[in-house]
């Protein structure tokens, strides 16, 4: 059986690649090859960029209610084959059919946010601001743009960046993850069906060298990054460095916070589906449970007893909690974290290492994992492990719970499980965490509102999405104007205009 190569995607098409230029792909749940993708760089990223820029000024002047019926079609289309997509998601990644079909229809939501775009793009009309003077803005695109997105929401991250890149004018550049290609694909395809003009949307897969190009080329104007720390403060500084208008969205290590008063039942299951859905591979799962007082003696008998009832295997079998781990690699990373936090002290309540699938050994299956008295002190509190593996932390006060949420390096999103208002209104206050949940573990807003981080989990002047992406994307520019009556021209005078 030959192996499918996936291919880039440039210019409306998909472009022939040498088996020798790809890397393998694998289904994690069998360890299987299921295809190979291509290894692209300065070369692809170049040919990408002529096709964007060739593709621009058409599409910066197709009228705003002709790109939002595209934006309608492909809507349309997405939700058609919602489950293909969401198949094909399981299937490279490994994360539950649910969990992927979940992602498409949350990735929908920005889309659906960007066919009403005509409205937000209106500018600010001010007559007479001076004698017989008006001004009025205009939000116009910035020309070529480009997105960088992780291997985990293949499809939702995406759908954050590009509807709007692409509703406000700009053509656009997609650098995907090379472990999740297949819904990438797809996604390309219904953009074609939809009618998108060949060369607005472009995808080129690779590593490092097609991430330098992307940052080097003089001709793409911005870039929005979702990634790691470590890759998106380097996509950033040197972003910046060439005048490109950056921001990357990185690393978490999400901490809720559970009052003695909460609902113990409630703070137990959130604890459990924000720790271990998608084997902990989200940007905003809560790693860490901040138990304050007696309530860490409440909860965690109550986490083990779901802990124990939780089903693990391939995402597309029926009754399925956890699927694998992306990658092989990536499940050896978490266990020797989870070594490391043996080591380091921590009193391992769960056991995780040694799960190995009973039909599937070959997949890259792990089993959950808790500690119990996780501290400041080691590393498993301070680095993001991205793995089905829970740490609780107990504290005595608010104040000191507060504080180690604030003191963190990371600041992504944060969560308070309490029946007290008072409680509730000061952590939503004080909290140094743009994304908040009051009960509710994994607070990640509709596609019309921002998301973002602070300290090491951005890098940006604004959030993504809803409103800041649009300001991200575009360019304002203002016009002062004045019709002069014939023959009523005034005198020269060089004096500052003034308002009169």
């Amino acid at each position: 059986m030959v192996t499918p190569i996936i291919s880039h995607w440039i210019n409306g098409h998909s472009v022939k690649v040498s088996p020798k230029k790809t890397g393998l792909v694998y289904n994690p749940a069998t360890g299987e090859v299921i295809a190979r993708v291509p290894r692209g760089g300065a070369k692809e990223v170049e040919e990408a960029t002529a096709a964007a820029q060739k593709a621009f000024p058409a599409w910066r002047d197709t009228p705003l209610i002709a790109r939002s019926a595209i934006f309608f079609a492909y809507r349309e289309l997405c939700w058609k084959y919602r489950e293909d997509m969401a198949k094909l998601i399981t299937r490279d990644h490994g994360k539950t059919f649910p969990d992927a079909l979940s992602e498409v229809v949350r990735g929908l939501e920005t889309v659906e946010f960007a066919c009403g775009l005509p409205m937000h793009l209106a500018g600010m009309n001010t007559p007479n601001v001076s004698t017989n003077v008006d001004v009025h803005t205009l939000r116009q695109p910035l020309g070529v743009v480009a997105g960088i997105t992780p291997f985990n929401f293949p499809a939702m991250v995406p759908m954050w960046i590009y509807p709007i890149a692409l509703m406000t004018g700009n053509t656009f550049i997609w650098k995907p993850s090379s472990h999740t290609p297949e819904a990438t694909q797809l996604q390309a395809e219904l953009w074609k069906r939809a009618g998108l003009p060949d060369g607005v949307f472009n995808i080129i897969y690779g590593g490092r060298e097609a991430v330098n190009a992307l940052i080097d080329s003089p001709d793409i104007k911005a870039i929005q990054f979702v990634g790691s720390t470590p890759v998106g403060k380097m996509v950033h500084e040197n972003g910046v460095k060439t005048g490109k208008r950056v921001a990357c969205y990185t690393s978490a290590k999400n901490a809720m916070v559970v009052l003695p008063d909460a609902d113990m039942d409630l703070a137990a299951d959130s604890a459990v589906a924000a720790g271990y859905g998608s084997a902990g591979e989200r940007c905003m799962a809560q790693s860490l449970i901040i138990t304050v007082g007696d309530s860490g003696e409440k909860l965690l008998p109550l986490m083990k007893e779901r802990i124990a009832k939780l089903k693990i295997g391939p995402g597309m079998d029926q009754g399925i909690d956890m699927g694998p781990i992306y990658s092989a690699e990536h499940r050896e990373s978490i266990i020797k974290w989870i070594d490391n936090g043996v080591a380091e002290g921590a009193k391992l309540v769960v056991d995780g290492r040694s799960f190995i699938h009973p039909t599937n050994p070959k997949g890259f299956f792990l089993g959950v994992t808790l500690f119990d008295y996780v501290t400041p002190k080691m590393t498993i509190f301070h680095e993001e492990i991205f793995g089905p593996v829970l740490g609780v932390v107990r504290v005595e006060t608010f104040d000191e719970a507060l504080a180690l949420i604030n003191g963190h390096q990371y600041g992504n999103g944060t969560a308070i499980f309490t029946t007290d208002g008072g409680a509730a209104r000061r952590f939503e206050l004080e909290v140094d965490v743009p994304m908040v949940g009051i009960n509710i573990p994994i607070p990640v807003p509709a596609g019309y509102l921002s998301f973002g981080g602070t300290r090491n989990s951005c890098f940006a002047d604004i959030q993504m999405r809803g409103e800041d992406s649009i300001r991200f994307f575009t360019k304002q520019k203002e016009v002062t104007l004045r019709w002069p009556k014939p023959g009523k021209q005034g005198p020269l005078s060089l004096v500052f205009p003034g308002n009169k």
